[in-house]
């Protein structure tokens, strides 16, 4: 049972593209319709536990289902399916990149990414601001934080949490 645990989600994380959103579906199929570990209603219930709880769906869904079919050994067998192959890929291109770093064709391509790392970034900050500025302290909690880091370039750590302590004594 063991092995069929990290072989199903081995399958899920290394076929599934775009995120946790993704592969949903296929976590669906492989536990519901094939292996028939679970009701598609506490699929269901897992998919809202695993949104609920810190982390990637994947991950918290594997550990999950694995913990419910096998107990502890199973948990860990699922979630180490899930997350093999991208441990494995990445090794593979930290390798690849930490050996072929000095050639020029590498040097150029990082040059074209870095800038859509950057856009990538600004548009996932861009789309919660409508729900996390939500006022004016929000506002001036934000533009206050972003001078700090960027004009005086204080650490956004401290920054970050002397704001959560600003929103508790605020907000309590």
């Amino acid at each position: 049972m063991l092995f069929q645990l990290f072989l199903s989600f081995f399958k899920i994380g290394a076929f599934s593209f775009g995120g946790g959103y993704a592969m949903i579906p296929l976590i669906s199929t492989e536990v519901v319709d094939v292996r028939q570990w679970l009701s598609m209603g506490e699929f269901v219930d897992v998919i809202a536990l695993s949104q609920a709880t810190p982390g990637p769906i994947a991950i918290n869904s594997a550990t999950y289902v694995g913990y419910k079919v096998s107990g502890f050994w199973g948990s860990v067998a699922a979630t180490l399916g899930v997350v093999t192959p991208s441990l494995v890929i990445m090794l593979i291109l930290g390798f690849l990149f930490y050996r072929y770093r000095g050639l020029p064709l590498v040097k150029d391509i990082f040059k074209g990414i870095r800038p859509v790392v950057v856009v990538l970034v600004a548009a996932a900050a861009w789309s919660v601001v409508p729900s996390t500025l939500t006022g004016v302290i929000p506002g001036a909690v934000a533009a206050v934080s972003a001078v700090l880091i960027l004009r005086f370039r204080k650490d956004p750590v401290m920054v970050l949490l002397a704001a959560g302590a600003l929103g508790l004594i605020l907000y309590l």
